[in-house]
């Protein structure tokens, strides 16, 4: 499916967001660990969208791998990275979240952009993630929630089941995609039910940062650790 949709997925990000999402994916860097000569995983990378906005908003990065399933997106990401500071610090990969090709405690932090709820096994997939980590590490999940405001939990809905799969499958050419997503969205754990999977999962001091109403959340814990 995304491989399908690969070629106009930045786009329908940029329009279904009304470009929220770029102020979504810098909002990310706030929450990076503040020691220097960071090392980077971010996993279900697509164009490496997440891994381009924390290279510019934090010059702490010494290396930065991106990670996907689907080799359609990193083919196109890849031509994101292939000029200027990118190149130098960006590499990509093609693997599965649930099987991550790096050794333990390799990473100061592990990211993952609107990627979560797409694994077929969420805990197996956190688990992996704390795998990769160092003690202390952290791990940053920016994911769409449901929104607190009232006005907006009355409109979002339509937003969802009417807007979204209509704009995204005249602009995409997949018809399927974007109820995918409108079904994901609606049933996916968020907030404190989201928070308490990250527990289950080892992490600890774990956060929820809620974005433009509740449309999104970022999700920031840590790997237990002496610097946690």
């Amino acid at each position: 499916m995304f491989d399908r949709i690969a070629h106009r997925y930045d786009l329908l990000n940029r329009v279904l967001s009304l470009r929220r999402d770029v102020y979504w994916r810098n909002a990310v860097a706030n929450y990076l660990p503040e020691h220097r000569d960071l090392t980077i995983l971010d996993v279900a990378t697509g164009t490496a969208d997440l891994l381009i906005s924390l290279v510019n908003k934090c010059d702490r990065i010494k290396s930065a791998v991106g990670m996907d399933m689907s080799p359609r997106m990193l083919e196109l990401g890849q031509k994101k990275i292939s000029s200027g500071k990118y190149k130098e610090i960006i590499r990509l990969v093609r693997s599965d979240a649930l099987w991550i090709p790096f050794t333990s405690s390799s990473f100061d932090a592990v990211t993952i952009a609107f990627g979560i709820r797409n694994v077929t096994d969420v805990s197996g997939a956190l688990g992996e993630m704390s795998r990769v980590l160092k003690p202390g590490g952290k791990i940053l999940i920016l994911e769409f929630s449901l929104p607190r405001n009232r006005f907006l939990r009355k409109i979002y809905p339509f937003h969802l089941k009417g807007i979204l799969p209509r704009m995204g499958s005249i602009i995409s050419g997949d018809p399927y995609a974007y109820h995918y997503l409108n079904e994901t969205v609606q049933t996916f754990p968020h907030g404190e039910q989201f928070c308490l999977l990250l527990e289950k999962a080892g992490f600890n001091s774990v956060k929820a940062v809620p974005l433009t109403g509740g449309i999104v959340t970022i999700y920031h814990a840590c790997k237990a650790g002496a610097d946690s």
